[in-house]
């Protein structure tokens, strides 16, 4: 309701507003037509969201996010198979078609994703997403998202705003759902495009949630109310932007004859303008922060240290077929399910009546663990930055090294001026000298930009070889005029620049790069394209909105 008054919207739209009407309006919809898909619903556990799954039922089926594929696709009954001597197959959980919850659902792998996304695209199942996520950066995987019509947020939802629905139960279409006007169809396709939804599941799942909420309703007819609130359901949370309202136009009159014909099939008299206003009315207020926030994680930096795969600790991760080598643990069970199917014949082989495990039957364990994250702050310490904004500068890396050390990554600290780069501190974590040392660093000189390049980067070649993930922040006005070999010439340190940049981006070491100038300079959105890093020219900010903005470019 608040967000109704705050952006004048009109009466009418107060029902799509309410975020607990929103979820069980969508598990009724979704309860109706499987194919939907299913619904995201943020929220973490607590009583609103108890309540809410306690009105499905009790045929839906839980998964958490390392779930194996034996229990997800079925497999060999080990126990039974060794009982009775012959093969036993056990049924996977998405053996019979039927809703699924996915707890803890932003945790979820690419891997497992991947296979519920094959699994929704059969139209046998339906997933309710569970996103637990406590950080913006944290959510369901986004090819796992495109596949689920709805999506709720129950953060700020209240107890006492809650109240008991009789949900239908999850069962496979059967029913003829009502038709959708063909101009219907434009329509939706129109608006998806101008919020800048470039997936054709979005319009599908507006039509298909506009015919479930008339059959809901007991209409033979999909109506415009149908579509407002289908497209509010389905399409706000997918809006990359917010349309701007187009010009008013004088309407086209049609010729006589072309009007009764128009008026003599099954259209729908609904202008664009209402469902744009349903859609606008969903919008969350911090679209534009989320989407820039968004951008700047498209990056290839995630904000937390790389994945290594290992035989040791970390993550379980699926065991594999393997030999037997230094450091390598055997996963018994794995072995045993691969042993099983073969004991038959090798009894009968050797004629030993014993459990025979054979070299091919050996599985291993794997391991998944991140590996610890450094950021290289590459400090710009000239005379042109020293008069323009090293202050805002260092306060923002005070603020930023500060946020490192919560999150106990290491940072180290290079400084450029007057003909060459400094190591002012190595790989640490200690707050209280990294402080110290960015406190005492000078400002004057030249600006030798390829000199703090080449430095940052071999401070990231030993960080990689020590296991370290490196991230190196380059924060300049990018006036750069000194070359590698020390001599004052703007064009040879333009060009130095590019080719460190060049041997960073062919490393894989993320980058990021911050104009610090009072203007936003070419020369350096141009070095952020070879790095293919994030560019973010901060003429204005003050050290605060600085350090924001970089911890968002960096994921945090």
């Amino acid at each position: 309701m608040r967000r109704a008054a705050a952006h004048g919207w009109p009466a009418q739209w107060k029902k799509f507003l309410d975020s607990w009407e929103q979820a069980t309006l969508a598990l009724r919809l979704l309860a109706i037509d499987p194919g939907l898909g299913g619904i995201t619903i943020r929220a973490r556990s607590g009583p609103v969201r108890d309540r809410l799954l306690g009105q499905i039922g009790p045929d839906v089926r839980k998964l958490h996010p390392a779930i194996s594929d034996a229990a997800l696709f079925g497999g060999l009954d080990l126990s039974a198979t060794l009982q009775k001597g012959h093969l036993v197959q056990e049924q996977g959980l998405l053996s019979q078609p039927g809703p699924l919850i996915l707890t803890m659902a932003e945790r979820a792998s690419t891997a497992l994703a991947a296979r519920l996304s094959i699994a929704l695209d059969a139209g046998q199942h339906s997933l309710i997403a569970l996103d637990e996520g406590a950080e913006p950066d944290e959510v369901l995987n986004p090819k796992l998202t495109e596949r689920l019509a709805f999506h709720v947020d129950l953060s700020d939802c209240r107890l006492g705003e809650t109240g008991a629905t009789e949900m239908p139960g999850f069962a496979p279409q059967t029913q003829r759902l009502p038709s959708v006007p063909p101009d219907a169809r434009e329509a939706v396709t129109r608006i998806a495009a101008q919020f800048g939804i470039d997936s054709l599941r979005a319009p599908l799942f507006t039509l298909r949630a506009a015919r479930a909420h008339a059959a809901l309703l007991g209409r033979d007819s999909v109506t415009s109310d149908d579509l407002e609130i289908a497209c509010a359901l389905t399409l706000a949370h997918r809006a990359t932007r917010i349309p701007q309202d187009p010009a008013p136009q004088e309407p086209d009159t049609p010729p006589p004859d072309q009007a009764e014909q128009e008026n003599e099939q099954d259209t729908l008299d609904l202008p664009d303008e209402m469902l744009l206003d349903a859609v606008r009315a969903m919008l969350p207020d911090n679209l534009l922060e989320r989407l820039a926030a968004q951008k700047a994680r498209s990056g290839r930096g995630n904000g937390s240290g790389a994945a290594h795969k290992g035989n040791r600790r970390g993550r379980p991760l699926p065991s594999r077929a393997g030999r037997m080598h230094d450091g390598a643990r055997i996963d018994i069970i794995a072995t045993l399910r691969a042993a099983a199917p073969w004991q038959t014949i090798r009894k009968q082989a050797t004629g030993r009546d014993t459990l025979q495990i054979r070299t091919g039957d050996i599985h291993v364990k794997r391991f998944e663990e991140k590996s610890d994250r450094l950021l290289i702050f590459t400090v710009d310490a000239s005379g042109s930055s020293a008069l323009s904004r090293l202050a805002e500068a260092k306060g923002a890396v005070e603020l930023l090294l500060a946020q490192a050390y919560a999150r106990r990554d290491h940072v180290a600290l290079v400084a450029f001026r007057g003909t060459e780069a400094e190591l002012l501190l190595p790989p640490t974590r200690s707050l209280v000298q990294t402080k110290r040392r960015l406190a005492a660093l000078p400002g004057g000189g030249a600006t030798p930009l390829a000199a703090g390049m080449a430095t940052a980067f071999e401070q990231a070649t030993q960080a990689v070889r020590r296991g370290l993930t490196p991230t190196v922040a380059i924060l300049t006005d990018g006036r750069a005029n000194i070359a590698l070999d020390g001599t004052a010439n703007r064009k040879q340190a333009a060009l130095d620049a590019q080719q460190i940049a060049r041997l960073l981006r062919a490393s894989g070491i993320d980058a990021l790069v911050i104009d610090t100038g009072n203007r936003p300079e070419p020369a350096l959105r141009d070095l952020a394209q070879t790095l293919a890093a994030t560019y973010l020219p901060m003429p204005r900010a003050d050290a605060k909105r600085l350090s924001q903005s970089v911890a968002t470019a960096l994921g945090d």
